[in-house]
């Protein structure tokens, strides 16, 4: 499939969830939110397709997030012992790296036993190990790439993959064109439908109020100590012009609480802030007029299903691919970009500037939107099961 034709790859729902598709999938991804929620969007994309949970087997690391978000969705985890290898001190990466090693073998073991027709990877400590595993066993690898530019485990895994599913056509100078197809970014279902809320109805969800601009403030599934303290520090200034929501992440979660707390009560009225947003974030989306946070692989995504337009904090040690996503969103018109040492002096200029400005903002919303992809769930999971019918067939 060329890049031209998988752009246009739209995939129609061929077995409807009330049929079975026996098939078994392995499913590797973990670390941080960024590669567990699109995996975990695909999953629900194989169950419309007709594949039981039961079918479906998840390989993690252990005490990593994926301990806690999987089991939650009702799938069946195992983890291994692993750790980073890229962007740690020597002696760690040595020490990791030997972990790595051995649990190819712990993989095989779970191969041998569950005896999957497809695995599905978006990276994660574990993807190389249990790819190698795969490989010897046999059985076809699906990547999906959430962000532009891959990661050191999806770039070690790229030879033995026999599909590269993408979020854009962006990555097309990063994986082998002949493998690749475009998908789009698979947008939780619970945060997809959020999309059909009445902006009225998404800022009452907050006790918030119509006719006021909205910032969305979060720094992805860990948190963002620079941009949560750059915040504090314009905090009550900005709340005499916006109304904002703000996922601050549990590190951080004391300190905006007490400055939350000690806000004057005609400026708290106007402050949504909190831990973590679970089944609230696509309410959060859909009331908001403007984002500011990290740019992680979700924000490719997200951002477009809401036609947001955001600006973005790339994080610096994140390997580069923040800085990719985030290039890729604003040379297309969507965002505009700050640094974590421009945040306290350009914060509040940045915010203001565009929430004063109506017709910028709709002209980034509309490019924003224009980069959505609704059936990308579907699409995904459309190529893992087609990939896993080869191998049955």
């Amino acid at each position: 499939m060329t890049i031209r034709e998988a752009e246009d790859f739209s995939i129609a729902v061929t077995h409807p969830a009330h049929k079975h598709l026996a098939m078994k999938v392995l499913v590797c991804a973990g670390g941080t939110g960024g590669g567990i929620y699109p995996a975990l969007a695909a999953v629900s994309g194989l169950h419309e397709q007709g594949i039981s949970t039961k079918d479906i087997l998840w390989i993690g690391t252990k005490g990593e997030m994926e301990e806690s978000l999987v089991p939650r969705a009702g799938l069946h985890l195992e983890t291994i012992s692993g750790g980073a290898v890229v962007g740690v001190p020597l002696p760690t990466a040595i020490k990791n790296g030997t972990r790595l090693a051995w649990s190819i073998g712990t993989a095989s073991r779970l191969i041998r036993r569950f005896r999957p027709d497809v695995m599905f990877m978006t990276g994660g400590y574990m993807a190389a190990p249990v790819s190698v595993a795969c490989k010897l066993h046999g059985v076809p690898i699906c990547i999906y790439l959430p962000d532009v530019e891959p990661g050191s485990s999806i770039k070690f895994t790229l030879p033995m993959a026999q599909k590269i599913a993408c979020t854009t056509a962006g990555s097309e100078a990063y994986v082998p064109v002949k493998k690749m197809v475009v998908t789009g970014y698979p947008v939780r279902p619970e945060i997809r439908a959020a999309t059909n809320l009445s902006k009225a109805e998404a800022l009452a969800h907050f006790d918030l109020q119509p006719g006021r601009p909205t910032l969305f403030v979060f720094g992805g599934s860990r948190g963002a100590l620079n941009i949560n303290r750059a915040l504090m520090a314009i905090l009550p200034q900005l709340l005499t012009q916006a109304q904002i929501i703000h996922i601050s992440g549990e590190l951080t979660w004391p300190e905006v609480d007490v400055e939350a707390q000690a806000l004057a009560p005609e400026l708290r009225q106007w402050y949504r802030p909190y831990p973590y947003l679970h089944a609230d974030m696509g309410a959060a989306f859909r009331a908001a007029d403007l984002v500011l946070a990290r740019s992680g692989a979700s924000m490719l995504g997200e951002c477009p299903a809401f036609g947001l337009p955001s600006i973005l904090v790339p994080l610096a040690w994140a390997w580069r691919y923040q800085k990719i996503n985030a290039d890729f969103l604003t040379e297309r018109g969507a965002a505009v970009q700050l640094t974590d040492e421009s945040l306290p002096a350009e914060m509040l200029p940045t915010i203001s500037g565009l929430l004063e400005n109506p017709q910028k903002l709709a002209h980034m919303a509309a490019a924003a939107k224009a980069l959505d992809m609704p059936t990308a769930t579907n699409n995904l999971a459309r190529l893992i099961s087609e990939l896993g019918e080869e191998k049955t067939s």
